[in-house]
């Protein structure tokens, strides 16, 4: 057990200064004052900073991606330390444009090993193609039967992407809505928007000629380019989920984005951040000559959110939303990406600052006073 004193409680919604007690990962207590004896719990005092959910990146390259410039431009796998030190408690890893070298057998087991080392990690299916890069050999089987897999990713409006038409990606929609519901999970089609001119027009055409649920359609990199971004705001408006991309692919600050948005009047609710992390970029000199690669930043989704508070004037509570209960909702996780009782023990502790502090996994403290106290077993 482990009993927190003394958070001010983000729920995200401000709950107070609040104690939290925790028994096995789970959240089984939150009051004003929670008193119990030194022996049968271990006390950590978070003297009133912020205390939030665990933060969510719900797109992250966790085995590494990169190669267009050959293997040697390849990023590598990314460490657990790199996720606890940005406050990702949970992640979600795809693969990228190769779906030879990145096996999805690989990513699972990359997923299954960040859970080892304390966070909470799942996975997409697929990659940019349509070729069945699936573990059992069936997208439908991949959402029953592997416990991580919440979804396949496939890419649209892109030169790297297969040009899937609207009824294959129908299809792979049947398929994660069947084998989701069996498995009792959401079960969503996450989709890598490139620059192309039909920007999402097939994701209007699945909603409105196909009559597919738009809960099920996810849209990611939404604000690579103005254009496109105007469109994800009509995709929003519909009622559907809209992915911004902090660490890459974005044509302005990603607060700047969501502050757009905000006036076109769609709610917070519908938006998330995710980092890209890990993405390989190229590294170009002041003329725009390619001298290197460097990896997408991991930490992007907490800088944003901190911008979107200092810059953007947005309360606390409500930006907490985009890396938090807004990336639950959209991945139907209902024990993630919130504090209340019955939720997963997962925080984030910021100064009044809102400079990250400490992290919590599971009821575990994972960085204490800036320090990471939990590494992967290799680093």
């Amino acid at each position: 057990m482990l009993l927190i004193k003394n958070a001010a409680t983000y729920s995200p919604a401000y709950l107070g200064v609040k104690d939290i007690l925790i028994v096995n990962g789970k959240i089984v207590a939150i009051e004003d004052t929670l008193d119990l004896p030194d022996s049968l719990c271990k006390k950590w005092d978070a003297q009133g900073k912020i205390v939030t959910p665990g933060f969510i990146d719900q797109h992250i390259h966790i085995t590494g991606a990169g190669g267009k410039h050959g293997f040697g431009s390849m990023t590598p796998e990314i460490n657990c330390s790199d996720l606890v030190k940005v406050g990702s408690t949970t992640v979600v890893g795809l693969l990228g444009t190769d779906g030879a070298t990145r096996s999805i057998k690989s990513l699972f087991a990359k997923t299954r090993a960040l859970e080892s080392e304390g966070l909470t990690a799942y996975m997409y299916t697929g990659f940019y193609g349509l070729e069945p890069t699936y573990i059992t050999g069936s997208l439908q089987d991949d959402m029953m039967f592997i416990a991580p897999v919440l979804g396949c990713k496939v890419a649209i409006s892109d030169i790297r992407s297969d040009y899937p038409t609207d009824l294959e990606l129908v299809r792979l929609l049947r398929q994660i809505k069947v084998g989701g519901m069996l498995a009792s999970k959401k079960g969503i089609l996450h989709l890598h928007l490139g620059a192309l001119t039909s920007k999402m027009d097939c994701l209007f055409r699945l909603v409105k000629d196909f009559e597919f649920p738009i809960s099920a359609i996810s849209p990611t990199h939404v604000g690579r380019t103005k254009a496109l971004f105007e469109e994800a705001i009509k995709f929003a408006a519909l009622g559907g989920s809209i992915d911004l991309t902090t660490g890459a692919s974005k044509y302005t600050e990603p607060y700047m984005s969501v502050l757009y948005a905000l006036e076109k009047g769609i709610s917070l609710d519908q938006i998330t951040f995710s980092s890209d992390g890990n993405a390989g970029l190229d590294k170009l000199d002041a003329q725009g000559n390619l001298i290197g690669f460097r990896r997408a930043d991991f930490d992007q989704n907490y800088l944003q959110f901190k911008a979107l508070v200092q810059q953007g004037g947005v309360p606390t509570e409500q930006a907490l939303k985009v890396i938090t209960s807004s990336p639950a909702k959209n991945l139907g996780l209902k024990n993630k990406g919130v504090i209340a009782v019955g939720a997963d023990a997962d925080f984030c502790c910021l100064d009044d600052d809102l400079v990250l502090q400490d992290v919590i996994a599971g009821g575990k403290l994972m960085m204490e006073n800036e320090e990471v106290l939990v590494k992967g077993y290799f680093e």
